[in-house]
C-alpha cells in the first residue's frame, strides 16, 4: 500500500481549489468541437484523453499535445480543458490527457503514457483530423520537465535506448517549455527534493536503469543534441521556477537549436506567476499563447 504524504494530500486539495477558482465561469466555446474521455491505454482513468478542434474543420489540423503540470503528483485533463480549447481556437487540434501520477506510480510511468498518446495520435489521426506531420508539444511546470525529457528521447536515439518503448513515426516540429524545470540532477540535490522523491523515490536514485542509474536517466541537459526540436522557452517574472529558463534557453542556443525565450509580467503583476498562461482570463496569458502559437506556425511544414 502506497502511503500518501500530508504534503501531497495538501497539494491535491488546495491546488484543485485554486484551479477551480481560476476557471470559474468558463464554458466550452461555441466554435469548438470536443471529443472527451477517449481511452489511449490500459490504465483506466489515467489513460484517457480529450481532443478539441474548431467545428468547421474538414482537413487535418496541426496538433498540439499538452502535458499538464502538478509536481508529478497532481493534475488531470479537466483542469487544462479551457486552456487547451483556447489554443484550439487558434487553429490547432489539441490533445489533452491524463497520465499516471506519483507517488502511487513511479518514474518513468508518465513518459510511457506520453508515448502511448503519441502512438494513439499516429494510429487514429485520420479519425480526429490530426496532422501527424505537424505535431507540437507543450508542457508546464512538471509537465515542462516531462516534455523536455520525452523530446530528448524523441531526438536522441542513443538516449532512447534506455527506455522500454518505441517512439512512433510522427513529426514533432517544435515545443513550448513553459514555467518548467529541466536539470533534474541539480534539482534533486537542492530545493525540490521532496517532489522529486515522490516521483522517483529517494531510495531509487542510484538503482539500475538499463545500465545507468535512474538519476542519470533523467539527465535531459546531458543528453540533448543539435537534433532537439525548436523550442519556445518561457516563464514569468514572479514564477518561482524562473531561474530555470535562461539556462535552458542558452543550452539550446549553444547546441544550435532554434530557440526563443520570453519572460512575461512584472513585479507589480503578482497574478502573472507560475503557469499563468493557463489562466486564459489574463491578458498576459493571451500574449504568451499567441507568441507560442506563432512560433509553432513558423515551424509547420
Amino acid at each position: 500500500m502506497v502511503v500518501i504524504s500530508e504534503a501531497v494530500q495538501d497539494i491535491r486539495t488546495n491546488w484543485a481549489i485554486s484551479d477551480a477558482k481560476r476557471d470559474e465561469g468558463l464554458t466550452t466555446p461555441e466554435d469548438i468541437k470536443r471529443y472527451d474521455d477517449i481511452s489511449y491505454g490500459p490504465h483506466g482513468v489515467f489513460n484517457l484523453l480529450d481532443i478539441y478542434h474548431k467545428k468547421d474543420v474538414t482537413e487535418p489540423q496541426p496538433v498540439i499535445v499538452n502535458i499538464h503540470g502538478g509536481g508529478w503528483v497532481y493534475g488531470n485533463k479537466e483542469i487544462y480543458q479551457f486552456y487547451c480549447m483556447n489554443l484550439a481556437q487558434r487553429g490547432f487540434a489539441v490533445v489533452n490527457f491524463n497520465y499516471r501520477l506519483a507517488p502511487e506510480v513511479k518514474y518513468p510511468a508518465p513518459l510511457e503514457d506520453i508515448n502511448a498518446v503519441m502512438t494513439f495520435i499516429k494510429e487514429h489521426g485520420d479519425t480526429y483530423h490530426l496532422d501527424t506531420g505537424n505535431v507540437f508539444v507543450v508542457g508546464d511546470s512538471a509537465g515542462g520537465q516531462l516534455a523536455s525529457q520525452y523530446l530528448t528521447i524523441y531526438s536522441n536515439p542513443e538516449y532512447a535506448k534506455y527506455f522500454d518503448f518505441k517512439v512512433p513515426d510522427i513529426q514533432i516540429r517544435a515545443a513550448g517549455l513553459n514555467c518548467g524545470l529541466y536539470d533534474m540532477k541539480k534539482s534533486a540535490e537542492v530545493g525540490l527534493e521532496e517532489r522529486i522523491e515522490d516521483y522517483v523515490g529517494k531510495e531509487n536514485y542510484q538503482k539500475d536503469f538499463n545500465g545507468i542509474t535512474i538519476l542519470e536517466s533523467m539527465d535531459v541537459i546531458g543528453n540533448m543534441t543539435e537534433n532537439y526540436v525548436p523550442s519556445f522557452v518561457m516563464s514569468a517574472v514572479n514564477d518561482y521556477l524562473v531561474e530555470y529558463v535562461e539556462p535552458m534557453y542558452l543550452h539550446l542556443k549553444n547546441l544550435g537549436v532554434d530557440t526563443e525565450m520570453k519572460i512575461y509580467g512584472s513585479k507589480e503583476r503578482e497574478e502573472v506567476a507560475h503557469v499563468f498562461h493557463v489562466n486564459i482570463k489574463l491578458e498576459e496569458a493571451r500574449m504568451c499563447n499567441d507568441d507560442e502559437c506563432a512560433f509553432f506556425r513558423k515551424h509547420m511544414v
